[in-house]
């Protein structure tokens, strides 16, 4: 007879068992933000993999609002559903516990383990209900460290979290600077906006407003099920997107043909949102929704520190911050604030908007994108990248038409990488798979930070080592300081752009000095190609058909020397290059030449 163990996949962290410590026994009690006091406490916590010799790669996971310590694996044998984030954490996956120690706890505040209002009051033998001391983010976090201590651990590889996990993390990096050497905060923000706050409280509302409340003193009998069930339905639906609800609903009716016209569920949103507040009552404490739910409203890492740039100020961690696309709780725009803050105090960060249909709970659901991502980054902060780059990559996120095109690309690399002074601080827009920039690292010492859009590029970027930013370079180069560059690279990346005048002039806000490369398109072999063929020219320069081309401008050296004269832009180098020959052209560039690159600067 075949168990539930036998339909498991083959490449789980198998199974584990939930441990519990006893932490702050006064009187070392917590001092609490509110101003009580709370000891002993309770935790309860999960590891997985092995703690090395040198104590360095262990890895912190804190869970979101209705997570917990079982991160991964099985409990036991009977178990039909594994950990919250099993597609992530386990031997090869994102979060590899054949490399990592990995520990994840619940919550001060939670209801699965760890000291809560469901736990008992010391004092009166009875679970604590609303007498329990109103708790913060930042409470949470000081008995993560204090449990992090507790196992022998100074300094955490990583901190990783999704939603009010991602908050948690924010926290560590803030509050204990040197203990965290890389953090990844996912969907997440560092203060709900009032419309969160406000799902919050509706959630809350229903839960005390159900006749079975009884003031949080509900233990000995039927607890306010309806109320945490409606809780629950309401936060879910902000867990989602408007398209992965169509997709996977509709407007389809669950159990008949045709409308009841009565006020039962028949919709198919419907009876899943069911499902789920029936589901979320027999694993979870009202009290503790109401708790963990007020902890998150409260925290506000700006208005504690004066602005989020001030909180930020003594980060020491490389940060990967990332968001979704379709996530409309905690929006694209409220991780790119924490981003900007970063970057204002010169902090080393990389950020990626992955392109999902699954709104919020996507963190929970891209396993593929999410663990190619995390697991590069974690190899990088080890020392150990994915992508041991020798520069000689393939630049193009297609094949070109002319095979041979790559060299083009490295002549042009040759001789960007000739005008950047070693030491420079390089900020590479549109810096595709990173190749460029690695070799500005490697061969330059520069301190480097690129800029794209594409999401493949974008992970390369990441299994090499690379700080990367997903940003339109068209729209969202506004954020970063003026002058925090010593130069801006635009290589081969001008003529794909519509709106060029705004992008060079980002460019020279931000950089001293510009360096922009671009293929000339009135290279004599394009126009005697045109004649001859009376087809679009086809060279090692402009590598791509009509049809696939990224290009959208059309350029020649001239065009770029009558552009930088009408805006009053300094050319302080101009280098016509022939592919395969290093030394400019100096007699008729303006055929000659296949490509030019151009050193530029504001006039004063």
């Amino acid at each position: 007879m075949k168990t539930d163990a036998d339909n498991r996949p083959p490449d789980g962290v198998g199974l584990v068992e939930t441990q519990t410590v006893t932490l702050f026994e006064p009187p070392a009690s917590l001092a609490l933000e509110c101003g009580h006091r709370l000891g002993p406490i309770q935790v309860a916590y999960e590891t997985y993999g092995v703690l090395n010799a040198a104590r360095d790669n262990a890895v912190l996971i804190c869970h979101a609002l209705s997570g917990d310590a079982h991160v991964a694996g099985y409990h036991d044998e009977h178990d039909r559903k594994p950990g919250w984030w099993d597609i992530m954490v386990g031997p090869g996956k994102g979060i590899d516990t054949n490399k990592y120690f990995v520990i994840c706890s619940n919550i001060l505040g939670g209801c699965r383990g760890t000291t809560g209002p469901s736990s008992l009051n010391p004092e009166t033998g009875k679970p604590w209900g609303l007498d329990f001391p109103v708790i913060t983010i930042e409470d949470m976090v000081k008995v993560q460290k204090r449990l992090i201590e507790h196992l022998g651990i100074d300094r955490l590889l990583a901190v990783i979290g999704g939603s009010m996990g991602g908050m948690q993390v924010l926290e560590w990096i803030v509050r204990y600077p040197e203990a965290v050497a890389a953090a990844i905060p996912i969907a997440t923000t560092a203060r709900l906006n009032a419309q969160s706050i406000a799902f919050d409280a509706v959630g809350r509302n229903a839960i005390l407003a159900d006749p079975r409340f009884e003031h949080g003193q509900y233990h000995a009998g039927p607890g306010p099920d309806r109320g945490l069930a409606i809780a629950r339905m309401v936060g879910h639906i902000t867990y989602l997107s408007e398209q992965g609800m169509h997709e996977k609903f509709g407007r389809e009716l669950r159990r008949a043909d045709k409308y009841s016209y009565d006020f039962g569920s028949e919709f198919s949103v419907e009876t899943y949102l069911d499902h789920q507040g029936r589901a979320f009552v027999e694993r979870f404490d009202a009290n503790s929704y109401l708790y963990i739910t007020k902890a998150m409203d409260y925290y506000d890492l700006a208005a504690r520190h004066g602005s989020l740039e001030k909180a930020f100020q003594h980060v020491q961690a490389r940060v990967f911050a990332m968001s979704f696309s379709s996530d409309w709780l905690f929006t694209p725009q409220q991780s790119r604030q924490i981003v900007d803050a970063l970057l204002a105090n010169g902090k080393h960060v990389t950020y990626s908007e992955v392109n999902s249909r699954y709104g919020h709970d996507a963190f929970l659901l891209e396993p593929e994108v999410l663990g190619r991502l995390i697991g590069s980054f974690l190899a990088s902060t080890s020392g150990r990248p994915v992508i041991e780059d020798n520069g000689n990559v393939q630049p193009y996120s297609e094949a070109p038409a002319i095979q041979t095109a790559w060299t083009r690309q490295r002549v042009d690399y040759d001789r960007i990488e000739q005008l950047i002074e070693p030491g420079s601080r390089v900020l590479d827009l549109g810096c595709g798979r990173g190749v460029l920039l690695s070799r500005l690292i490697r061969n330059r010492r520069a301190q480097g930070l690129g800029v794209e859009v594409f999401q493949d590029a974008i992970c390369e970027c990441v299994e090499r080592g690379l700080p990367v930013l997903d940003l339109d370079l068209e729209n969202e180069l506004s954020s970063l300081p003026s002058r925090s560059y010593d130069y801006v690279v635009l290589s081969q990346t001008l003529q794909t752009l519509r709106r060029p005048d705004v992008v060079i002039r980002e460019m020279l806000r931000i950089g001293r000095f510009g360096i922009v490369s671009f293929p000339n398109f009135v290279h004599w072999k394009s126009i005697v190609q045109m004649i001859v063929t009376g087809r679009t020219p086809v060279t090692e320069a402009l590598p791509f058909r009509w049809y696939n081309t990224p290009n959208v401008r059309c350029l020649t050296i001239r065009d770029f020397d009558r552009f930088c004269r009408e805006n009053h832009i300094r050319v302080h180098r101009r280098i016509p290059l022939i592919v395969g020959r290093r030394a400019p052209i100096r007699i008729l560039p303006g055929l000659r030449a296949e490509e030019a690159i151009f050193v530029i600067s504001r006039q004063a």
